[in-house]
């Protein structure tokens, strides 16, 4: 249970991110982000499908923070509903996509499988290197740390001698860019 000064504090920090304060989200992120990992791992039962659904958490977060009303509940309960709510629509994602791949896995024969997988997973990875050579290089060196090194944000920053909140930015920035980017090209392929 959280004091009533405190409360206030993030209704404010919701309030400042509306107006889009990155250091205020940057301070609900902190505030709350060992919580609501913890809930979308138990949730998901994968730490990376968890980490990947708090960025979008976070991501929602600076989109809509304008939409949070006070006067409706508290700003924990708000993003624990966001977070259980992605969680939810990930988990749905996955059996979706995990059928798709058994239906397959029985229509086709082993061979055949293995070799549209080689081709779809080389296609996929095509389209994600060239949305991140678009991307400025210090947006690209920080989600390669992250993503493929998995590196947390703290970590990042003390690698690259960057302060933790220039971290944060430039991976927002190059997650917002990268899933327009992403966005171009699947529609592109329909």
């Amino acid at each position: 249970m959280q004091p009533q000064s405190e409360q206030a504090t993030d209704v404010e920090l919701l309030h400042a991110v509306a107006g889009g304060d990155e250091v205020a989200l940057g301070a609900l992120y902190d505030r709350y982000r060992v919580i609501l990992f913890g809930l979308l791992v138990r949730i998901l039962n994968s730490r990376e499908e968890a980490e990947d659904v708090l960025q979008e958490v976070l991501l929602q977060v600076w989109r809509r923070a304008g939409d949070f009303d006070e006067q409706r509940g508290r700003p924990f309960t708000w993003l624990v509903t966001l977070a259980r709510s992605r969680a939810i629509d990930r988990l749905r994602l996955l059996g979706a996509r995990q059928r798709l791949a058994d239906s397959a896995a029985q229509n086709a024969p082993d061979e055949a499988s293995d070799a549209v997988k080689d081709t779809l997973h080389a296609e996929q990875r095509e389209i994600v290197q060239r949305a991140l050579a678009e991307l400025p290089e210090e947006q690209t060196r920080i989600l390669m740390l992250a993503y493929f090194e998995g590196l947390t944000q703290s970590e990042i920053a003390t690698k690259l001698s960057t302060p933790l909140g220039t971290v944060k930015t430039r991976m927002r920035s190059g997650m917002i860019k990268l899933r327009e980017l992403l966005g171009k090209e699947i529609k592109s392929l329909h």
